[in-house]
């Protein structure tokens, strides 16, 4: 389908790291949500001159269950999300910063927070990655909206979207997309709630003989050949490459991936309104006190947390959210992707050559 050597896909907010896994013979996929159309632009840019002809995905966030909010002015799209917040919520996090003791940011540092899973800028998205050769178009939330599927096939783009349950997969299918990405319970960001070895069979009998990608708990050559006794056809991976050469996480964060094991993390909405896996900290348990108002929905909660994460980031990095799956505690050390690459493959093949002696032997 995308004429690549291996199938795995790379989910990645890095360019560095997308280029590096399509070089590498895998296919990169760029998340656009953290991105403003004109950002998502340079990124697309560099990638095209960098990729070598390479194929390339774009991710997008086009929930299908958020707060309504219109408009393709960002100022504007946040003065509509801060008038829809509460005060009880305002107040409470203004109570987080002054027990967490973070200093005010620089004068001049207003940030915002992320609008890309607002409709407005995700379409804005959609037209930017339209403009750029890519060969792959995915929506983390749901199915995209049919005139973009419908869109994407009239470029010759084939559509993904991630799935939870066989229903929504069966959804997906109905709507049109191309592959599903059966993300399992162990998944980094946002996660359903069934684990990936119950799901991902699940899916595959549902919508056969599209193919499926299978994710959430794999980070080895060993997991990968598990999802394709599973029935899947690919994988798609994303907490793996946090913690590469490429990558663009900081040293504080890639010191968390290092020394967290895979009971480290949790899945909460403090960060985005929608359950997200992310590693535990004072920061997730604060927002899970049952005296606490409790998160707002998307895309109201970052909004509502954009100074605080601001500050986070910048005096208290260990309590910053740090969104990655279960497979963290197989993070070891860093190392360039083209080496993790060839890692991957080469454990896959020796998982599989393994398995075919055990059945020669039994025959």
């Amino acid at each position: 389908m995308f004429g690549i050597e291996y199938p795995i896909f790379a989910f990645t907010h890095c360019r560095d790291v997308a280029v590096a896994v399509s070089k590498a013979g895998g296919l990169g996929v760029l998340g656009a949500v953290g991105f403003s159309p004109e950002q998502l632009e340079v990124e697309l840019n560099w990638i095209d001159e960098h990729i070598d002809g390479k194929p390339y995905g774009v991710d997008t966030v086009m929930p299908q269950k958020a707060v309504d909010v219109h408009g393709a002015n960002p100022d504007e799209l946040i003065d509509q999300i801060k008038e829809m917040i509460p005060e009880r919520h305002k107040e409470f996090v203004q109570e987080l910063m002054e027990r967490f003791n973070l200093p005010p940011l620089p004068e001049g540092e207003d940030p915002h927070g992320v609008i890309g899973w607002a409709e407005d800028v995700a379409r804005q998205h959609v037209e930017v990655a339209f403009s750029h050769p890519i060969k792959l178009i995915a929506n983390a939330l749901g199915s995209p909206p049919k005139d973009v599927i419908d869109r994407a096939h009239s470029h010759g783009v084939k559509v993904a979207a991630l799935a939870g349950r066989p229903q929504h997969a069966q959804r997906h299918v109905n709507n049109g997309v191309d592959i599903i990405v059966a993300q399992g319970y162990e998944a980094g960001g946002h996660t359903g709630e069934v684990a990936t070895m119950v799901l991902v069979p699940e899916v595959v009998d549902a919508v056969a003989p599209v193919p499926v990608l299978a994710a959430g708990g794999i980070g080895t050559g060993r997991q990968i050949a598990a999802a394709m006794s599973l029935g899947a056809q690919g994988v798609w991976m994303g907490s793996l490459w946090l913690a590469t050469a490429e990558s663009s996480s900081s040293p504080e964060q890639i010191s968390r991936y290092l020394t967290a094991s895979s009971s480290d993390t949790v899945r909460s909405r403090c960060y985005t309104g929608k359950p997200a896996r992310m590693l535990r900290s004072e920061w997730t348990d604060a927002w899970e006190d049952a005296e606490g108002p409790g998160p707002l929905g998307m895309p109201l909660q970052n909004i509502l947390t954009a100074e605080a994460n601001a500050r986070l980031m910048r005096s208290r990095p260990e309590l910053f959210v740090t969104p990655v799956g279960q497979i963290v505690g197989s993070i070891e050390k860093v190392e360039p992707v083209r080496d993790v690459m060839f890692k991957l493959v080469e454990e896959y093949i020796a998982t599989v050559e393994r398995l075919d002696e055990g059945l020669a032997v039994q025959s």
